[in-house]
């Protein structure tokens, strides 16, 4: 049966993959964006679809949505440290008023809500890996936790509105997500190596380079977001790779699937920048049948090839990016 579907934050990276794979399956799918990190560029292919239709929206300000709704994907807010830590107000927002209009638009609609949460909850995990059981280790007032605590009171507010109004919720967490339609200048890990590699640059590694990430291709993170919206599961669920390699490593593969002169390059270790992080996905595996498939060399090919192909002069990333 056809399901009409709200993504809010539809024309981001993880959004407008999000999308694809709706109207792919024959769902109707709604898209909600106010494209101030997401770009209409990710959803031009599907504008003028008979599934899909295109609402520009601030989604912590109002959620102008007419007609029933089947589900709500809440996928609204900045999640590249550069963009969150230059819009601070606003990424605080979107992860308390754009949380609660979108669950109350759920209520209304007798939709599922299903929140996009992140490894970012962990902070700087001191358990390892991470379990959605791990509470974690937040800094509640550092530069990061604007996106951090955000994420948190997300996940607090629709946990509450599930137990007093019996609001159909899940929510995953997401962690480290790469592949086509990542920015040049996103300020994450993967496209600034692969940014600074095929423009010749230095790979800027942050500190000593033995901090871990773990790294999933956008089709695996969103078959297990997919997953997560059919499945009568509330969570929280990670939704990650744990496939961990050090940025290190990670700058070398770059290095050598590119081809590239690049050299590699130290900077100071941004403050709150997490150490080692990696999925437990044990409950994704069992809730969800759900695990990655493509390995790390076959999605940084496919993200080099993607992001070659619209990195034109000065495409570069940002000074300043961090690994995310």
């Amino acid at each position: 049966m056809t399901a009409r579907v709200a993504v809010l934050g539809g024309a981001g990276f993880l959004g407008s993959h999000l999308c694809d794979r709706l109207v792919a399956r024959g769902d109707a799918v709604v898209c909600v964006d106010d494209f101030s990190t997401g770009r209409r560029a990710n959803v031009a292919h599907l504008v003028g679809h008979p599934s899909f239709s295109l609402v520009e929206a601030d989604v912590s300000r109002s959620l102008p949505v007419e007609g029933t709704l089947d589900a709500i994907c809440h996928l609204a807010s900045p999640a590249s440290p550069p963009d969150y830590l230059a819009r601070p107000l606003a990424t605080l927002a979107v992860g308390s008023e754009g949380t609660r209009l979108g669950l109350e638009l759920a209520e209304q609609c007798g939709a599922r809500f299903l929140l996009a949460s992140t490894s970012e909850v962990y902070g700087d995990p001191a358990v390892h890996p991470q379990p959605e059981s791990y509470w974690g280790n937040v800094n509640p007032v550092g530069p990061r936790s604007v996106y951090d605590e955000a994420k948190r009171f997300a996940e607090a507010l629709t946990l509450a509105h599930h137990r007093v109004r019996g609001t159909d919720v899940g929510v995953v967490r997401i962690f480290n997500t790469y592949g086509p339609r990542l920015r040049a200048d996103d300020g994450r890990v993967v496209s600034n190596f692969l940014a600074q590699a095929l423009r010749g640059e230095p790979l800027t590694v942050y500190g000593d380079g033995s901090q871990t990430r773990s790294l999933c291709y956008v089709e695996d993170e969103i078959g297990g977001l997919l997953a997560m919206l059919d499945a009568p599961v509330t969570g929280p669920v990670n939704i990650g790779n744990p496939d961990e390699h050090t940025v290190l490593e990670l700058a070398r593969e770059v290095i050598e699937l590119t081809g590239s002169s690049s050299t590699i390059v130290h900077r100071p270790l941004p403050a709150d920048d997490p150490v080692r992080r990696r999925p437990d996905i044990t409950l994704a595996r069992q809730l969800l049948g759900w695990e990655p498939t493509t390995p790390l060399a076959v999605g940084l090919a496919r993200t080099a090839e993607a992001l070659a192909a619209e990195q034109g002069p000065g495409g570069g990333p940002e000074e300043g990016a961090v690994h995310g």
